[in-house]
């Protein structure tokens, strides 16, 4: 859409002060040797243009047209940017670059250097990218919970990268965040109010919403329910099975998230929370005071606006590393909502209420605009983008829920990175494989059909990086806690979603590894669970077996309950020890798994709780060469093989 048709948009709401031209960004996305992929938001469209500063004299001016550049307004004064340029020449292998956006403003260019010169490391004027293929190095991590009273892991990262700003072929080849990149379900009061001022001040666009108790999302802005949206969320006399397995009768709400109390609710909400979460800019943009609250309420505000404070300390870092490296993503559920498909009966019950669905689907809007579209562009075709754009502009009823049929009916999230190893990222959450028998019991996190397309996809190479959020080789004491809860039909109180909750799912992912064309060197890159671990996986009984690597990271400012993964962590060690009955009862038969021990702690403690950013090096056959977890407080961890 061109920048005339976007200044056509009537406005709706007036904002008093002058807003800066760019609130978020720019975002380097996907990077292959002939294609370079950008997402910003400013606050009106903008006219840019790309300078790219290449060695031996092969820099280029690009002109950032309409092919060039998708502007889709997502308010009166908000516009998303979704960058998607060709590269001639292409990128050399291990090439090292810098790269500008100027803003051109009454007849002038303006650079990345004069407005937003904190994006730039000491003695530069525009961000430097290191191009890479071959992944020597990857960085790697999920669940960024902006609340949790921890060190950020991006910003961890940052100091990495300038720790290094000399010497950038040392960078990591990536970053690839493996789920929960918000956390839309579990929202702490003053980011709430965040959210509903930076709606207001953007003027995102509102939405009416059938079944539900308030008519639209204006209303959230004359009355943010804080600490009550479970008050709000759908619950239907239909679902009497989800309650009465999941809640022992008592009347709840569709979506079980623990913190559902302040649960995103408008695409215009979800949206207002990516900006907060990536940038520094939209902090500055608005104001909250704390409102009347009980003594409890009260402290619980208190105690999450002094951790919010800290979060917000550490943006310009995480803004910085976020334009400096190729980054990659996928959903896990509080990227949508917790528990999101854990099993059938839940599924088929959020997709029956009006409201849930709307708010389900709001969520991946927001993921579409924010993180899948820039994995790859392609995997979206013009229809799909038509759609979106014609919801930005007209905001009709019709086309919003004929998008979200079209987003709840897609199937491409999932996507494979040409490097060397490849690097093959898994849909887990959409395309779930249902227990029939049992609809209330866990369903797989692959179907059949998904998962025979994964085995075709992995044949022909000698390694591969499986990307998947949830581990497929866990912790056999919270795996067997967790199928116990399954057993005694409460799957929701445990959040049983691991690769053995389904039998089928579990056969069939293990029948891949033994196939004779499975890659020989397999790592499998995981987040999730809040705690960091990493596994040697040996198949047994095969002439040439392949070498799994299990390699988990998480979370990037989460962690698990310190003395509960403690005590966990021990009688896991007692419980399935080599020489335990338990272990013998309950092995494993057809692998033999050995956990590698952190460096520095207590002999046989397996299990990491720091927040922070994992890094996996490589050796030139694609296997872990060192596997360290870059600790938020700069205390790195190194996970070594206990030989």
């Amino acid at each position: 859409m061109s920048k005339a048709a976007l200044e056509r948009v009537a406005p709706e709401e007036t904002v008093l002060h002058d807003l800066p031209a760019v609130i978020a960004g720019p975002m380097l996305r996907r990077l292959l040797p002939e294609r370079m992929t950008l997402w910003l938001v400013a606050s009106k469209p903008l006219s840019l243009t790309l300078v790219l500063e290449r060695q031996d004299g092969r820099s280029a001016r690009l002109p950032l047209d309409e092919k060039r550049c998708r502007r889709l307004p997502i308010g009166t004064h908000a516009v998303v940017h979704m960058i998607d340029v060709a590269l001639s020449p292409a990128l050399d292998e291990g090439e090292i670059f810098h790269y500008d956006l100027l803003i051109e403003s009454e007849g002038q260019h303006h650079g990345i250097a004069d407005w937003a010169p904190q994006l730039c490391h000491e003695g530069e004027s525009c961000p430097t990218v290191r191009h890479a293929m071959t992944l020597a190095s990857i960085a790697h991590g999920s669940c960024r919970r902006p609340h949790h009273d921890a060190p950020d892991g991006l910003a961890r990262l940052d100091r990495e990268l300038q720790a290094q700003r000399t010497t950038p072929e040392q960078w990591p080849s990536l970053l690839m965040m493996s789920g929960d990149q918000i956390y839309a379900d579990d929202v702490a009061g003053p980011m709430l109010l965040a959210i509903t001022a930076l709606v207001s001040r953007l003027g995102l666009y509102h939405e009416h919403f059938e079944s539900a108790e308030i008519s639209d999302s204006r209303a959230l802005l004359q009355e943010p329910w804080l600490y009550q949206r479970n008050q709000l969320l759908p619950a239907t006399p239909e679902n009497t099975l989800l309650q009465r397995y999941f809640f022992r009768g008592k009347k709840k709400p569709i979506f079980t998230a623990v913190g559902a109390d302040n649960h995103l609710i408008s695409l215009s909400e979800i949206l207002a929370m990516y900006l907060l979460v990536w940038s520094p800019v939209a902090w500055q943009l608005i104001e909250i005071e704390p409102p009347e609250l009980d003594d409890k309420a009260a402290e619980r505000f208190e105690r999450e606006r002094k951790a919010l404070d800290h979060f917000i300390e550490e943006l310009p870092a995480v803004r910085r590393v976020l334009a400096h490296l190729p980054t990659w993503m996928i959903f896990d559920d509080h990227d949508v909502t917790d528990d999101w498909n854990l099993t059938a009966q839940w599924e088929e019950t959020a997709l029956g209420h009006p409201f849930s669905r709307r708010i389900m689907g709001n969520a991946m809007i927001g993921y579409l605009i924010c993180q899948g579209w820039g994995n790859a562009p392609e995997r979206f075709d013009d229809e799909l983008m038509a759609q979106l754009q014609a919801h930005a502009l007209h905001r009709e009823e019709e086309i919003h829920n004929a998008l979200i049929d079209t987003l709840l009916a897609f199937d491409r999230w999932h996507y494979t990175l040409p490097t060397r190893p490849a690097m093959v990222v898994l849909d887990t959450r959409t395309r779930r494989w249902p227990n029939e028998r049992s609809p209330h019991k866990p369903s797989g996190l692959m179907d059949w059909e998904s998962l025979t397309e994964l085995q075709q996809e992995l044949m022909g190479h000698d390694a591969v990086i499986m990307v998947s959020a949830a581990p497929v080789f866990g912790v056999k004491l919270i795996e067997t806690v967790q199928r116990v809860f399954v057993w005694f039909n409460r799957p929701l109180l445990v959040d049983a979603e691991n690769w053995m909750s389904h039998r089928g799912a579990a056969y069939v992912m293990l029948n891949i590894f033994q196939h004779r064309h499975t890659p020989q060197n397999f790592i499998v890159l995981s987040g999730d669970v809040h705690y960091s671990f990493a596994y040697d996986v040996q198949l047994r009984g095969q002439h040439q077996r392949p070498s799994i690597w299990q390699v988990t990271s998480s979370g990037i400012r989460n962690e698990f309950p310190d003395t509960l993964l403690d005590t966990l962590d021990r009688i896991n060690r007692w419980l399935f020890a080599a020489r335990s009955p338990v272990n013998w009862l309950t092995k494993r038969r057809h692998m033999r798994i050995k956990p590698r021990q952190p460096d520095n702690r207590s002999p046989g403690e397996r299990l990491v709780n720091k927040a922070g950013i994992g890094l996996l090096r490589l050796d030139d056959q694609g296997r872990p060469r060192e596997i360290l977890q870059l600790g938020g407080d700069d205390q790195d961890v190194r996970f070594e093989r206990d030989d």
